[in-house]
């Protein structure tokens, strides 16, 4: 397993390779969240996407060959943002930039379709990320953080961030299944709910502000 990487003292990478892991068990893991997240985005069928937390295009990947969108990938890492275009190569409906989270606002990033995978774990001020996401989700959001205590348990078990009881490193916020949807319901209207094994990933609606 590698070192994470770090920009600016901040964890932008586990350097787990998880979408390139040999082991069958976390291959069928990744397939039924990057499923899932498919088959949400189809469902929505936007015309546009902003998608929150691109890091190296895995999930950007799957949102262009579920929709005809225009997307927006953006990411925290100015490295991961450059991995990610190369990655993809260049397509005339993806613009990668680097962004922060807590930078949405305005026009400028509004889109019927926001996706934020594996990003409101890491955040420090996570209902303040929240807001922001739901200010700029124009009709829906598709929205993925790890299944608690599941993730760490499964780590644990496999030898992973042994020393953190099974946590990756930058997780600072953990939520149950249960505990997301809470978390949510100050923003957002869920509609759909996968608890899959080990992530909560969930299809919702903003929701309106008087």
């Amino acid at each position: 397993m590698q070192s994470p990487r770090l920009e600016n003292g901040i964890v932008v990478g586990t350097g787990s390779d998880k979408y390139q892991s040999r082991n069958p068990i976390a291959r069928y893991a990744i397939s039924q969240l990057l499923g899932t997240i498919e088959q949400f985005a189809s469902f929505c069928d936007p015309s546009s996407i902003l998608e929150v937390g691109c890091g190296e295009g895995q999930v950007t990947r799957r949102l262009l060959a579920a929709t005809t969108a225009n997307i927006q990938a953006t990411d925290l890492s100015e490295s991961l943002v450059r991995d990610a275009a190369q990655n993809l190569g260049i397509n005339p409906r993806v613009n990668f930039s680097q962004l922060n989270i807590y930078d949405l606002e305005g026009e400028r990033y509004k889109s019927e379709l926001v996706v934020c995978c594996e990003v409101l774990e890491h955040l420090d001020r996570p209902e303040e990320g929240l807001r922001r996401l739901a200010a700029v989700a124009g009709d829906f959001a598709v929205l993925s953080v790890p299944r608690e205590p599941n993730f760490r348990v499964l780590n644990f078990l496999r030898g992973q961030h042994f020393s953190a009881l099974g946590n990756a490193p930058g997780h600072v916020q953990h939520w149950s299944a249960r505990s997301f949807l809470k978390f949510l319901a100050p923003e957002f209207e869920v509609l759909q709910v996968r608890a899959l094994l080990p992530w909560t990933v969930v299809l919702a609606r903003p929701k309106a502000k008087s």
